[in-house]
């Protein structure tokens, strides 16, 4: 399914265009809802709830572009893409940016700052992002 503005991105450079693949998506979906419910057990550091809560985003986010038919190779510009991916608002895929840019402090500088509030204000984004995508996939 074609989306004018991922085709912009594709002919810049910044997505590729791909088949979709069905049983890319389910595992996808699959290892978003895996993810959220890690982000979940307090018995974990509030560092691995985060990285949790992250990495269900970005299954559930990539799975959006990929049921569409699109690639990335950037990690962030699969959140920026839900506006057109599944039409969420600047102020919704806008926290997952934020939340990207905080994981790659922690990848690249060893510094993550993250609190409990943080922690659920991702978990519910994921959770909603889930859905979202689920619903997307079921049409």
């Amino acid at each position: 399914m074609s989306v004018p503005a991922l085709d912009n991105l594709v002919r810049i450079g910044q997505l590729k265009a791909e088949p979709r693949n069905v049983l890319e998506l389910g595992r996808m979906l699959k290892m978003a809802r895996t993810r959220l419910a890690d982000a979940q057990l307090g018995s974990l550091s509030l560092e691995g709830r985060f990285t949790s809560a992250y990495n269900a985003a970005h299954a559930a986010a990539l799975a959006a572009l990929r049921w569409h038919g699109y690639r990335s190779e950037n990690r962030y510009t699969v959140f920026q893409c839900l506006a057109h991916t599944i039409a969420w608002p600047p102020n919704r895929w806008r926290v997952l940016d934020a939340a990207h840019q905080k994981r790659n402090l922690a990848e690249y500088e060893g510094y993550l700052e993250v609190e409990e509030s943080t922690i659920t204000e991702l978990c519910a984004l994921a959770a909603s992002l889930i859905a979202d995508v689920q619903a997307l996939t079921a049409q």
